[in-house]
């Protein structure tokens, strides 16, 4: 089940709220920019299964978002718990960073958390199949895959290059409840 827990920077063991229901995830997530929603993924995937695998099956979705959205570029995370560099993966996703543009997530199979540092808080979104998380330009995040990963997530971006971070530096994902916390 997809959930929010919402912390203020000043307590990272304790969360000042815990949504569960759709809608209230939707609706917090809006206050602060950030787009979620409930799409239905339409074929099958497993976790491990290629860019290309994955890509062929979403062909026809994937370019109908690109059009609705105005995104240019199109790859895959697609990560089993038998992936060879899940290790160094997860380390790459946990650093804060920030995005030049809008960025868009689909989770076809699996899940994954979403750390959206805005202001003084933290938005941890658990993303599981059939979700779909816009994170705004700009916004500071990290993501989590798991000490084991299962999730298929196709994302979406504006610039042709796809996926081009700036790391802020920060220690503060180290503060905060991960994916297996």
């Amino acid at each position: 089940m997809s959930s929010l827990s919402v912390y203020h920077l000043s307590s990272p063991d304790l969360p000042n709220k815990v949504l569960t229901h759709f809608d209230d995830i939707a609706a917090t997530l809006a206050e602060r920019g950030v787009g979620f929603e409930r799409w239905q993924a339409t074929t099958r995937i497993e976790p491990g299964a290629s860019q290309e695998t994955v890509i062929a099956a979403y062909q026809e979705q994937i370019d109908r978002w690109m059009t609705e959205r105005g995104h240019l570029s199109v790859d895959v995370i697609s990560l089993d718990h038998q992936h060879p560099q899940k290790a160094e993966l997860r380390a790459r996703f946990l650093d804060e960073q920030r995005q030049g543009e809008d960025e868009l997530h689909f989770f076809v199979a699996g899940q994954g958390l979403f750390n959206l540092h805005i202001d003084d808080y933290v938005y941890a979104v658990l993303c599981e199949k059939n979700d779909l998380i816009s994170v705004p330009a700009g916004t500071a995040h990290w993501f989590d895959l798991g000490e084991n990963p299962r999730l298929v997530a196709i994302r979406m971006f504006k610039n042709p290059e796809g996926w081009a971070p700036r790391f802020t530096g920060s220690d503060l994902t180290s503060q905060f409840p991960g994916l297996d916390d």
